[in-house]
């Protein structure tokens, strides 16, 4: 039984990094940024995408990328970053390595760092029996940061409309 868990764990970790991964940078501003450099996302969203605009204007934009063989809809140059989308308008962004919070925080690290960057943040418990993470929700206003975590470390970071994060976490997540 041990041994079967174990699997199932495996495959959810595998297939939620795969999700989480998006595909390979593209777009005029790619070469702009340096290997590895974190960009920051905020409660307002990236640069270039920001929460509530619609999938047609950031297609018009070029951002969003949805003929490439990926797990849904990518933006351009954020390789690191899966869009998540309700009633065709941005509201929450999954964030990767090595993308950051404007207070450093990325996904692996201390969630010890995370409680003094943002000490208001909500403890959110993982329903028992189940293989997901608990969670720490950061709001400010109708936005928030949900940092999942495993205890110890950030395995996890999505960002956008506080509702959203909460209704997320609340109803479970997984890959596409």
């Amino acid at each position: 039984m041990r041994l079967r868990q174990f699997g199932f764990i495996a495959a959810l970790t595998v297939a939620a990094s795969v999700a989480g991964s998006g595909v390979r940078p593209q777009g005029s501003d790619v070469s702009a940024w340096p290997v590895g450099a974190a960009e920051v996302v905020s409660l307002d969203g990236l640069r270039n995408a920001e929460f509530g605009v619609t999938e047609a204007e950031l297609t018009r934009r070029g951002v969003l990328r949805t003929e490439l063989d990926a797990c849904g809809p990518t933006l351009a140059g954020h390789g690191s970053v899966s869009p998540i989308f309700v009633d065709e308008r941005l509201v929450l962004l999954w964030l990767d390595e090595p993308m950051s919070t404007p207070e450093g925080i990325t996904v692996g690290a201390p969630v010890a760092e995370v409680r003094v960057a943002y000490p208001s943040a909500v403890e959110l418990a993982a329903p028992p029996a189940t293989y997901r993470f608990d969670g720490l929700l950061a709001r400010h206003g109708d936005r928030a940061y949900l940092f999942l975590h495993d205890g110890t470390t950030v395995r996890e970071i999505i960002a956008g409309y506080a509702d959203w994060a909460r209704r997320l976490f609340d109803e479970g997540y997984g890959p596409c």
